[in-house]
């Protein structure tokens, strides 16, 4: 094929997105269908009682290089965007670690030797499993869960920063997740390059975080972007693809599994039971409003356990968001879904007073919650996701995909540019 072909990008979240902006430039003629009104997929906003909020907290970090990349594509200013801070899990008594800034092997080093109310003997097995996990090239059985490979790493270690990581990075619990997804994880950001462990908070809404301004970069050069459109029926053969009977050279799939499942059912039914056998993590999200309330981070850690749903706790306020508005976070939630809604919401509210105790000066108002059951596949240890490529003429994008990521905002905008290199 030469430059120029017609492609169909079937999904607008990040994945579909990628594809659609990396298609584009490279000259390629883009129609993007979205059965939603909105682009952004899960990663979108939602409005209630007059406030913008967030489909659930999501959190950047520094080595999510092709994101970033993505962003700035757009003409997005990523600095003004974002709020970068250290790697920090710093819990409201003071507790916690806190990396300093510089190169990344140096700051984890120096964060955890100075972990204060860490033992000493905790802190120097912690790096010296860290050690063991990099010269064995941060590589492990694919039937390791996280538990079973930091078995031997001091517990206090373990339920201080290697649980709440995994459970933040691969919204699964330690005991059922990916050990090697994980090290993966820690690899590019904890032994990175400079700023790969930094996080990076959203100051905007995730609609104004980037499908705004991809929307209008795309339209800008000349794509096609139909919102509230569900495909229907997709074909492809030796000599093109087809949308709902539309010709395209090339369809490049960026749906949730379940709805590529459907699509690519007659075209390959290998591909799409594999996809349809996908487990899922839910997460929930509990807005709160606390009068005259800041936090001394923007984001604090918060100790979870059978009684206290939220593992992470944002300041919206702090980050440009609604005065006095606060998020909690529910990873790994399938445990408080099954309780209902109304335990939830009482244990949240209980973990809050707990948890901040003299910060209130008025009465907490719950504002809302929401609970996204399928908010990310399971990571469980040998998941066997599926390859992008399905046919000549079709591939698929999606943090389902084959890849080394858990389902995150960077291994969306991967499998998206990958996929729109596959085209030709």
């Amino acid at each position: 094929m030469s430059e120029g072909v017609r492609v169909a990008v079937v999904g607008g979240g990040w994945a579909g997105l990628a594809a659609a902006v990396h298609a584009c430039a490279a000259g390629h003629r883009v129609s993007l269908f979205e059965m939603a009104p909105q682009l952004g997929g899960r990663a979108r906003s939602v409005r209630k009682d007059g406030l913008t909020l967030d489909n659930g907290q999501h959190i950047l970090i520094g080595a999510y290089v092709q994101t970033l990349a993505l962003m700035r594509q757009v003409g997005m200013d990523v600095e003004a965007a974002l709020h970068r801070m250290p790697l920090t899990l710093q819990y409201p008594d003071g507790s916690g670690l806190r990396l300093p800034a510089g190169p990344a092997l140096p700051a984890f080093a120096r964060g955890v030797l100075g972990w204060r109310d860490l033992p000493w003997g905790d802190r120097l097995g912690l790096l010296w499993w860290a050690a063991r996990w990099r010269l064995r090239g941060f590589r492990c059985p694919p039937s390791m869960t996280v538990a079973e490979l930091a078995r031997r790493c001091p517990r206090r270690a373990y339920q201080a920063l290697i649980e709440p990581l995994s459970v933040a990075a691969l919204n699964t619990p330690a005991e059922q997740a990916s050990g090697q997804v994980l090290l993966t994880v820690l690899r590019d950001a904890l032994f990175g390059p400079p700023g790969a462990a930094d996080l990076l908070l959203p100051r905007r809404p995730l609609d104004a975080l980037l499908p705004d301004d991809a929307s209008r970069w795309l339209r800008a050069r000349g794509a096609h972007i139909e919102l509230g459109r569900r495909v229907m029926r997709l074909t492809a053969d030796d000599t093109g693809a087809s949308v709902d009977d539309e010709p395209f050279d090339h369809v490049i799939v960026a749906t949730p599994p379940g709805e590529a499942a459907r699509l690519l059912a007659d075209i390959s039914p290998a591909w799409s039971a594999a996809a349809a056998a996908f487990t899922y993590q839910p997460i929930i999200t509990a807005w709160l409003r606390a009068p005259q309330t800041r936090w001394p981070q923007t984001m604090m850690a918060l100790r979870a356990d059978g009684l206290r749903p939220a593992q992470f706790g944002f300041d919206l306020g702090a980050l440009g968001g609604p005065a006095d508005t606060f998020a909690l976070v529910v990873s790994g939630a399938a445990p408080w879904v099954s309780a209902g809604a109304d335990a939830t919401r009482m244990a949240l509210m209980n973990q809050w007073e707990e948890a901040f105790p003299a910060t209130t000066h008025g009465p907490v108002e719950w504002i809302a919650s929401r609970t996204e059951k399928r908010a990310t596949f399971a990571c469980t240890p040998g998941l066997k996701r599926s390859p992008a490529r399905v046919h000549p003429r079709l591939t698929v994008a999606g943090d389902h995909v084959e890849g080394p990521y858990p389902a995150t905002l960077e291994g969306a905008v991967r499998s998206g540019v990958e996929a729109a290199r596959c085209i030709g």
